[in-house]
């Protein structure tokens, strides 16, 4: 159960120092109650009651690290069942399985299809970050799976599905030192596995038939001094998996019980049954509740673009707007004498306006300011997109040294900034666009013609 105030207030040195950054002692020990500090900025706290504060204050939910260098990544922390009571933390992550009862060809095409799978989205990198090995009762298949994988380039974090813990030990060795997540606790064979991960902390998924019967299982690995833990609901069916895993964040959650407060991680490729659409329907659900893994069977772009996409914007801050980052953007492969375009930096309408110039086939310098991350009208209303923020961009850029045509095209839905502009900036010709952008491409390609008749 959560501290409060006065109890954390207990064991602060009370020295009133200000060194935490708060007045008082008191006021320090009431925000970190509320969650709004961390027990840790204070410098002058014993390590007796640093302890006790950090497991008394943390998250109902352990987060946990996995992976290494660029492979890290971080599951769980949450502290909110839905996004808009304050937002979601650590996002979920996608694995592709992959098992020694594959041939060759099937490894090297999900290899391959992984490493194909790769493209930037509003400035983060899209990819598949875990590859779950699984052991299906061949080790020298499975050793070598896994030294296939090391030696394939592939940049990411290990998942060793393995229920028997001689081979694990062995495969162990081979990826130890990478942070792997092993997957295959039971009640049958927990005291081995904890054994294998318990000295260097790693996570160690748990598997029961029951939630019953997981949670007993979890307080026994707490028993054996291990809470590096990632639960695995259920996969027999698709009410079993979602009824439970809503259950456990609601345990760990609302109720406080931290016997619960891990990341799960969910088989959708073995609920789907090989049913690539039911995959990606299952993923998706499972993005929004509350899947921290989500195994997949394979990995290309029909199932990537609506996983990664609606991954990316649960897990944003949905007090503040998606953004792009504000520079000059080249589109169908400009040259010194294309005009360039303006528009705002809100996510939503880049990818629109990129699109819609793509379509034209116009080559185009896209000009993108800081806007504050609002559309076209909000960003004009809030002083974020006027005359002289749009001029000082043009000059700042360095975007007339890329062309000698001095056309700036503005939307349409702010003509009246056409004037401002050219006083601010002497030399070019503001041109007021269309007001929407399925308009643009006929308004481009007429433009160009426009200004290749005058050339000649």
């Amino acid at each position: 159960m959560a501290l409060k105030g006065l109890d954390i207030f207990k064991l602060t040195p009370k020295k009133n120092c200000k060194d935490c950054g708060f007045p008082t002692c008191m006021a320090f020990s009431m925000k970190v109650a509320a969650g709004a500090a961390k027990i840790e900025k204070c410098p002058h706290m014993s390590e007796d009651a640093l302890a006790k504060l950090s497991e008394a204050t943390a998250p109902p939910m352990k987060t946990l690290t996995i992976g290494k260098g660029d492979s890290e990544y971080k599951l769980g922390g949450e502290t909110v069942l839905f996004r808009h009571e304050k937002t979601f933390v650590n996002r979920n992550r996608f694995a592709v399985v992959l098992s020694d009862s594959m041939n060759d060809e099937e490894i090297n095409a999900k290899i391959e299809n992984i490493k194909k799978v790769n493209y930037i989205r509003i400035g983060e990198e899209m990819k598949v970050e875990i590859v779950a090995l699984k052991y299906e009762g061949n080790k020298d298949n499975y050793i070598n799976l896994i030294n296939k994988v090391k030696t394939s380039e592939l940049k990411v974090a290990y998942m060793l599905i393995c229920e028997d813990s001689a081979v694990l030990k062995e495969a162990l060795e081979l990826v130890k030192a990478e942070n792997p997540i092993v997957y295959g606790a039971t009640k049958e064979n927990y005291k081995e596995m904890v054994e294998l991960v318990k000295a260097d902390k790693l996570a160690l998924g748990v598997k029961a038939s029951s939630l019953e019967e997981l949670y007993g299982l979890v307080e026994d690995i707490h028993k054996l001094g291990h809470k590096e833990l990632i639960l695995n609901p259920g996969s027999s069916s698709v009410k079993e998996a979602f009824t439970n895993t809503v259950q456990i964040r609601r345990i760990a959650l609302k109720e406080g019980d931290r016997t619960f407060g891990y990341p799960s991680v969910l088989f959708v490729n073995e609920i789907a049954k090989d049913d690539k659409f039911m995959e990606i329907a299952l993923s998706s659900l499972f993005t929004v509740k509350y899947g921290s893994i989500i195994v997949i069977n394979d990995i290309d772009y029909v199932r990537a673009l609506p996983l990664f996409a609606l991954r990316q914007n649960i897990y944003t801050d949905p007090q503040r707007p998606m953004r792009v980052e504000p520079k000059v953007y080249p589109i169908n492969n400009p040259d010194e004498n294309s005009p360039v375009l303006v528009t705002v930096d809100f996510a939503l309408t880049y990818f629109i306006i990129a699109g819609e110039i793509e379509r034209s086939k116009v080559p185009m310098w896209l000009a993108i300011p800081d806007a504050g991350g609002y559309s076209v009208l909000t960003a004009w209303a809030a002083g974020k997109f006027g005359g002289s923020s749009i001029a000082n961009f043009i000059k700042e850029s360095g975007v007339a040294d890329k062309t000698k045509c001095r056309k700036l095209i503005i939307p349409g839905k702010v003509a009246v900034l056409k004037g401002d502009i050219e006083d601010n900036l002497p030399g070019w010709e503001v041109v007021i666009g269309t007001n929407e952008s399925m308009e643009l491409p006929k308004f481009l390609r007429e433009f160009n013609e426009e200004l290749r008749t005058a050339k000649a």
